[in-house]
């Protein structure tokens, strides 16, 4: 994959109004080489690693990036990962300044794998990402997820597909 590129992301297929359904084509297995990517920072409230205002949260950012100009529609990714039990990190793929948001630059490698399943099975999975970062004989400094659709549209599509981003040492 090319420095700064995620796999294509199809958003043709949208019957929600939400979410668009997810293909996961090409998305498994593949490694992500980012240098000083952009992506807006966002932090959500939890409790017991349950998200309390990930919609607001995730509405209120989503617009100030399309106000902006910045979304990256083909190249769509938001990274999140549990700080702890009562916060998450979320980061969105942009292509410039937001104002009013925090931007952060990424850089680094990343393997990704995917899962279908109900979010409950985080735990698994994020140990299956570790896993695959040892078989690429790197390690993993973090692992990230890509939550591709809300649990309402998960629900009207029949699948909930989760893409796992494992950051490499």
């Amino acid at each position: 994959m090319k420095t700064n590129e995620t796999p294509h992301y199809d958003s043709s297929f949208n019957s929600t109004g939400c979410c668009a359904r997810f293909n996961p084509e090409g998305w498994d297995g593949q490694e992500l080489h980012f240098t000083d990517k952009p992506f807006v920072r966002a932090m959500t409230r939890s409790l017991a690693y349950v998200p309390l205002n990930m919609s607001g949260v995730f509405g209120r950012v989503s617009e100030a990036i399309e106000d902006a100009g910045a979304f990256a529609m083909d190249q769509y990714l938001v990274m999140s990962r549990d700080l702890s039990p009562f916060s998450g990190e979320h980061l969105f793929a942009v292509t410039g300044p937001v104002p009013g948001e925090e931007t952060r630059l990424v850089s680094g490698d990343f393997l990704t794998g995917v899962f279908e399943g109900p979010y409950r099975k985080v735990r698994e999975w994020h140990t299956r990402m570790l896993a695959a970062a040892r078989a690429k004989g790197r390690e993993a400094k973090d692992v990230w997820f890509f939550y591709t659709t809300c649990p309402k549209c998960a629900q009207a599509y029949g699948k909930n597909y989760v893409v796992g981003l494992a950051e490499l040492d």
